[in-house]
């Protein structure tokens, strides 16, 4: 068996009480209190998370644009300097390599964040695929990252910026020079958790210090250390997609609810535009729904979905909702039953259990 992957604060997790997992190869940490007070820590607060496990691919040269607008579904184009985007990156038969984020760093260089799991696949997909004037270097080991989410994200991150008005980084934008506790960071605002909040990309030699700073800055309002079983009900209830559950190379980006960063008019032709289209004119087989037991029973990830006797579709990801304290699923099934209010049955430990369509995020933060 392969060693697992550690992040730059792999040795601090003890320290903070964390229980660690294998995630897609990678010891990461599942808690460090427990994931209901993370989740509500978060949710009415703030949370740090580690997660330094993403990947940082670079995208350089003349090219990078046209190259990145074949490769990816959503409009490069529309990017200036200091923003990001959502996308999806798909193979020829619409199905998903990847789902990513691109930082527009300047003329002819962007910064592409993919997922943990997939570094070495989406790298060697994009190297294949390259064309033109451009280059591209897989520098995750250059990036340590960490995440602050919640409502009192910016009052806590701000104690450590003297030198940057951290209000004025909108949604989905970034500033690549803030000085966080006198070190050089790029922060954005954005996250996978539903609520406001800021992604820090550091020096790795630097993520210890930062981890340990913002706690301490946050110590009075009650800022806790969060690990991926709080990352996976926060992004959950909020309808994030996980790739490997909401996402996989058999699930089109329009069959997993992200269509809004699917741009079949742009001005280019990206790989699997085709078959996009296709489902787009005929409709699109299956669909991502919400669902809400009305049996006693969670719904996991595999379990599958019936209507009478026949096999719709199966659970992505469910759980206990820690906010709405109820159990609730989301399913990929047949299209013709994803209507609102439609009943099922989720078979659990091989009992049929009651189940409704329901309308999804299970939850959306007030942004007064």
């Amino acid at each position: 068996m392969s060693e697992l992957k550690r992040t730059p604060l792999f040795e601090l997790y003890k320290e903070y009480g964390g229980k660690t997992i294998d995630f897609g190869g990678w010891e990461l940490p599942v808690q460090f209190s427990s994931i209901k007070e993370e989740h509500e820590a978060v949710r009415t607060r703030a949370g740090l998370f580690d997660v330094s496990h993403m990947g940082e691919i670079e995208v350089k040269g003349p090219d990078s644009l046209s190259y990145l607008q074949k490769l990816l579904t959503n409009d490069i184009s529309k990017l200036t300097d200091g923003k990001a985007i959502y996308t999806a990156m798909c193979y020829e038969n619409g199905g998903t390599v990847d789902d990513l984020l691109v930082y527009k760093l300047g003329d002819n260089h962007y910064l592409l964040v993919v997922n943990a799991s997939n570094i070495d696949k989406d790298y060697e997909w994009m190297k294949n695929h390259l064309e033109g004037e451009a280059t591209v270097e897989n520098l995750s080991e250059d990036y340590a990252q960490l995440a602050i989410q919640g409502p009192l994200a910016e009052s806590v991150l701000q104690k450590l910026s003297p030198d940057h008005d951290l209000s004025k980084i909108g949604f989905f934008r970034f500033n690549p020079e803030v000085k966080l506790d006198g070190r050089k960071t790029l922060v954005s605002r954005t996250g996978y958790t539903g609520e406001d909040g800021f992604e820090i990309y550091c020096k790795p030699e630097d993520a210890v210090s930062l981890w340990k700073k913002i706690l301490e800055a946050g110590k009075e309002e009650g800022v806790l250390p969060c690990g991926l079983g709080a990352r996976d009900t926060l992004r959950f209830e909020a309808n994030l997609a996980l790739y490997g559950q909401e996402l996989s190379p058999d699930i089109t980006p329009l069959e997993a609810g992200i269509g809004f960063a699917v741009k079949l008019n742009k001005d280019a032709d990206f790989i699997g535009k085709d078959a996009l289209l296709e489902q787009k004119e005929n409709g699109v087989p299956r669909k991502l729904v919400g669902i809400e037991m009305l049996d006693r029973g969670i719904p996991r990830h595999g379990y599958p979905v019936y209507k009478g006797n026949v096999k719709i579709g199966e659970v992505t990801t469910g759980t206990q909702s820690p906010t709405l304290k109820k159990n609730i699923g989301l399913a990929l099934v047949d299209s013709k039953e994803s209507g609102l209010g439609n009943e099922l049955e989720v078979e659990i430990r091989g009992k049929r259990l009651k189940a409704i369509v329901s309308a999804t995020p299970f939850y959306k933060r007030d942004k007064k």
